[in-house]
This record gives structure tokens, sequence and C-alpha cells, in this order.
């Protein structure tokens, strides 16, 4: 009864640190929130101009043919907008997470529960770089898949359901490979963190074998995980062939309704579309587990691997 009674305290102390793990990185994030939502909101509707581009492309086609530049205007307007709205938005996230990054890593920095590990602190200077990235550059990724994905699905839906009906059918495997891809990744991201967090002490003992030891470990996960991507990126691509290759014929049947050069135009785009939003979700999986990681260990919920308690290999070979 009394072990029951500790094992559960110590997982609500856990949990509750857990819970703490994204704070420091939340505070700065409401500061900043008026901002963030001026820039996400403006990629949203960059990503939107971009998603109906296809369609008016198609229309634009059709409506030459026939003589008609009613579509070519539309197309013309949607490209402006997506131009003018992506130009500013660039030049504001730069302003915007450079801010962030510069309050975020100090606050950081100036904690002194952890002062005195120089090199764990190092460490988590170079991660919190990441954090901002993933702020800046993956959430937009994440949101661009999702456009490509389900904006995609409906304008396809509008063009050809045997085709939607294809994408879908696709879409299964690929979140499934996504998620072991996801999981397999974040235990090599934590087990390179972990490597990562030794480093200014490993340099400042001045031992050349340790040293090269140190570089060989970053080097073996870098390649791990490089491995990883390559197989779940070809896994990925013959899926996505699948896609292609099926819905081009579905749509190029002669006994169905869509025989335009412009509406082939559209369905062939947003098929492309569609694929770039799966090659993604992967990447998406990814990043969120090495995210969380990365926030565990700034607020010192972390495996604590990086004090000699993981096994780790020690003899110095070549990696194959």
């Amino acid at each position: 009864m009394s072990s029951a009674l500790t094992e559960a305290t110590t997982q609500r102390g856990t949990l509750a640190r857990a819970l703490e793990a994204g704070a420091p990185l939340r505070r700065v994030l409401v500061e900043f929130r008026y901002r963030l939502f001026f820039t996400y909101s403006l990629f949203a509707v960059e990503m939107l101009a971009l998603l109906l581009r296809p369609y008016f492309l198609g229309t634009a086609i059709d409506g030459l043919i026939q003589g008609s530049y009613t579509g070519l205007i539309s197309l013309s307007i949607a490209h402006l907008g997506y131009l003018i709205i992506g130009t500013v938005r660039h030049m504001y996230d730069t302003r915007t997470f450079t801010a962030v990054f510069t309050l975020f890593v100090t606050r950081m920095l100036a904690r002194t529960e952890d002062a005195a590990n120089l090199s764990r602190r190092s460490a988590h200077a170079t991660l919190a770089r990441q954090v901002v990235d993933f702020l800046e550059h993956d959430v937009n990724y994440i949101v661009e898949a999702l456009y490509n994905v389900i904006g995609s699905l409906i304008l396809l839906f509008l063009y050809n359901r045997s085709v939607v009906g294809i994408c879908l059918a696709v879409l299964v495997p690929v979140i499934l490979l996504g998620r072991r891809y996801g999981r397999r990744a974040v235990q090599l991201n934590l087990e390179q963190y972990d490597e990562l967090e030794r480093q200014v002490d490993v340099i400042s003992r001045r031992n050349a074998d340790e040293i090269d030891l140190h570089f060989r470990r970053l080097r073996m996960w870098q390649v791990r995980l490089s491995d990883q991507e390559a197989w779940n990126f070809g896994a990925t691509e013959l899926l996505v062939l699948v896609a292609i290759s099926g819905s081009l014929l579905v749509a190029a049947e002669p006994g169905h309704a869509v025989v335009q050069v412009g509406a082939i135009v559209g369905i062939y785009n947003y098929i492309l579309k569609f694929a770039s939003g799966l090659e993604t979700i992967p990447y998406m999986i990814q990043r969120l587990g090495a995210l969380k990681d990365i926030l565990r260990r700034m607020s010192g919920v972390a495996s604590n691997g990086a004090d000699a308690s993981r096994d780790m290999p020690t003899e110095r070979k070549e990696d194959t």
C-alpha cells in the first residue's frame, strides 16, 4: 500500500513538472500574441490564394479557349494577392521571430536553478533556436500541409469524386507510416540531444579521445535520423505515385464528365498539392515530438540521459 502510494505521488509530481515544461515559452508567446496572430493570419490568407491559383488557372485556360478573359483576370488577382501578402509576411516574420528568440533565450539563460551546468545551458541556447525555428517555419509547414491535404480534397471533390476516393485511400497508410517514423525519430532525437548537452563539458576536459568519441556519437545519431527519413521518404513517394497515376487515369476516363483541358490541369495541380501535403505528415510528427523533448529539457524535466545513465557505445569504430 505504501509503495503504491509513493508511486502515485511520484507520477503526479512527474506530471506536474511536465505541465510546467512549456511554461517559459508560453509566457513569451503571450507577450507576442498579437504579433504572432497577425503573422499567422497573413500566412493563412497567403495559402488560401495559393490554393485557389490552380482553379483559376484551369478556368483561365478554358476561358481563353472560348475567347473569354474573365478567368485570366481572376488568376492575375489571386497571384498578385499571394505575391503582396507573401512579401509583407516574410518581412514581418523576421522582425517578430528574432524578437521572440531574443527574449526567450535571454530569460532561459538568466535562470539560476541550472547556473552551474554550463554545458547544459549552452546546449539549451542552441535548442532555443530550434524552438523558435519551429514557430517561424514548422508551424507554417503544418498549416500549408493542412491546406494542401484538406483544401485539395475539397476542390478535387468539385472536379471528380472518384479522385477523392483514391486520395483518401492513400492517406491512411501515409499517416500510419508517418506515426511509425515519428516515434523512431523522436527516440533518435532524444539520444542526440542527450549527447549535445555534454558538449561543453567534453571540450573543456581537452581529452582528444573523448572529444573524438563525442562527435562520432553526434554523427551516428544524425546518420540514423537521415536513414529513417530516407526510408520513410521512399515509402511515401511510392504511395504518392499510386495516388497521382490512379487519379489521372480516373479523371481522364472517357466515361466521366471531366473532359475540359482546364479541368484536367486543375485536377493534376491539386493532386500534386495533395501529394505535397502527404509528404509533410511524417516531418510534422517528427518535429512535434522533438519540440516536446526540447521543452522538457529546458524546464529540467529531461530524462537526464546526459548524466551518463544512458547506455551509449564506448568503442571507437567507423559507422557504416
